[in-house]
């Protein structure tokens, strides 16, 4: 049995089954929704479907990130019981949740310096950083040790590609993300957005395709254009969704007929509160192994 504690945040758009089989801890965000706190507990809180309607009803929502003492109170029980922790924070590109979680590390480590304690950042969002997680728990499973799990994190985290597009521009207007002129113009026109994760973990725009069919075909040709060997990729693929399901199950309907070397079937989520208050509805994400992300 490995002498250390794999740990992530909820960010990573995973369900309780998951974390729970896997063996692994969890740290919840909060978020705000009409006025009321929550944790982004995996939807027990508030489930997905809920949430987005409130959002489309017009309830405000807010996030925030976790806290450094917050960091703190989670670590300390695991390195009191002897453990050591690896912990795969969500991406400082997106959050200052990592800082808070390395500045906690520092702090207990001079209190526990015989105890080893990790945090890595991620660069990577929702279920893909959940696909970074999931590889650190096989490398465990296999019998790595923590510092080989961190040296195998840190050299391919980038690796670990994030394709998304929406087709609810809504919230994307709301947050500033699109002007509310190009967003007018864009829902007009069927635009549905293609935007990926660069190398430094900050969400960027790419291509502008119109219409739902033509940007679900293309969120595959852009599998097969960066996954590992192509179409004989042979890793796992998740893919994350908020309240459009049928959507979701379109894209790995494709993937699956054309990567037939793949490790299982699509593994397909539920977008969590952190993160789909910024998306809202509509929100199809899909995560693979490929090459290095740019700029």
């Amino acid at each position: 049995m490995a002498d250390f504690v794999l740990t992530s945040c909820s960010t990573t758009d995973l369900s309780h089954e998951y974390f729970e089989k896997r063996n692994i801890g969890v740290k919840y965000f909060h978020f705000e929704l009409g006025g009321t706190d929550y944790l982004d507990d995996m939807g027990k809180s508030v489930p997905p479907k809920e949430l987005f309607d409130r959002m489309l009803a017009g309830e405000d929502t807010k996030t925030s990130q976790i806290t450094m003492g917050e960091y703190t109170e989670f670590f300390e029980p695991y390195l009191e019981s002897g453990k050591d922790i690896l912990h795969i924070a969500f991406s400082s590109g997106l959050s200052g949740s990592y800082n808070s979680a390395r500045l906690a590390a520092e702090e207990l480590s001079a209190k526990y310096p015989d105890r080893k304690l990790y945090v890595i950042d991620s660069l990577a969002a929702s279920t893909g950083h959940g696909l970074v997680l999931d590889k650190a728990a096989d490398l465990r499973d296999e019998g790595k040790s923590i510092d080989e799990i961190r040296d195998w994190i840190e050299a391919n985290k980038n690796r670990a590609q994030h394709w998304f597009f929406s087709s609810d521009l809504t919230f994307f207007i709301r947050g500033g993300r699109v002007s509310k002129t190009a967003g007018a113009i864009g829902t007009v026109l069927g635009i549905c957005p293609l935007l990926n994760v660069n190398d430094e973990g900050k969400l960027i725009a790419r291509e502008k395709v119109r219409g739902k069919k033509r940007v679900i075909k293309r969120i595959v040709e852009v599998m097969e254009e960066h996954a590992e060997n192509g179409l004989d990729y042979s890793g796992k693929v998740f893919i994350s969704n908020s309240d459009c399901y049928e959507d979701a199950r379109a894209v790995a309907d494709l993937i699956e007929e054309k990567f037939t070397k793949m490790n299982g079937k699509v593994e397909i989520y539920s977008i969590g509160a952190t993160i789909g208050s910024h998306t809202g509805p509509g929100t199809v994400a899909l995560f693979f192994w490929g090459d290095e992300r740019t700029r």
